[in-house]
């Protein structure tokens, strides 16, 4: 029998629904280099997908320094955003509504605190109410890879059953968390910041190139 429709897909922002061009990685890099610590592109590679909070306190190591570092770099964002507005991965916002024409709830979980999502879903056109719920990661008490964020997304929707839930993500901690969580699909998304042959190693349902392809996948 064809396996039933999950009852909640949890999305990540940039990377998987939101086009990623590099320039977040850019500028952790670039905040780091100002700051004169001297972090390879693997070590941010790997805390692409985790709070950015926790992120800076990991590669920078001091509280107070983390702190300078996070601020510099949302400043960063804003400033680039302002000026160059980001751009959904085309076929998004159709895969958000056919899924919720099939009565599948939409939750968006992210790594980027409030004040940043509310500016990225304004210059993306997206409506809040687009999505039953979105979890942001100042809002949970820990980042990926922990689950967190998954785990407040179905308490939010009413979700109890996780082998109903689908997580979508272009990390390895977007798919870490997924598997920490226990939920029924595990998708990665090689459009974003890992490619196929590391998301490969990491934990999986479902490789896919795109949000795009969910549709055929549950079809």
């Amino acid at each position: 029998m064809p396996r039933p429709m999950p009852r909640l897909v949890v999305f990540d922002l940039a990377g998987t629904t939101m086009q990623d061009d590099g320039f977040v990685a850019s500028v952790f890099e670039r905040v780091l280099v100002a700051e004169g610590l001297d972090v390879s592109a693997e070590a941010v590679s790997q805390v692409r997908g985790a709070s950015k909070r926790e992120a800076f306190l990991q590669l920078a190591g001091d509280p107070a320094r983390a702190s300078r570092l996070f601020d510099l770099f949302i400043s960063s964002i804003h400033d680039h955003y302002a000026t160059s507005p980001p751009k959904e991965v085309i076929g998004a916002s159709l895969i958000f509504q056919w899924l919720r024409d099939q009565g599948v709830k939409l939750a968006l979980n992210t790594g980027f605190e409030r004040a940043t999502v509310d500016t990225l879903m304004e210059a993306l056109h997206w409506k809040q109410e687009l999505f039953d719920t979105i979890v942001c990661g100042d809002e949970v008490s820990a980042g990926r890879p922990h689950p967190a964020m998954i785990l407040e997304a179905m308490r939010r929707t009413g979700v109890t059953d996780p082998s109903t839930v689908m997580v979508v993500g272009d990390t390895v901690l977007d798919l870490q968390a997924g598997m920490a969580a226990g939920v029924g699909w595990i998708l990665g998304v090689t459009s974003g910041a890992h490619d196929h042959a590391r998301l490969l190693k990491a934990p999986h349902t479902q490789l896919i190139a795109s949000v795009a392809d969910i549709r055929e996948l549950l079809r």
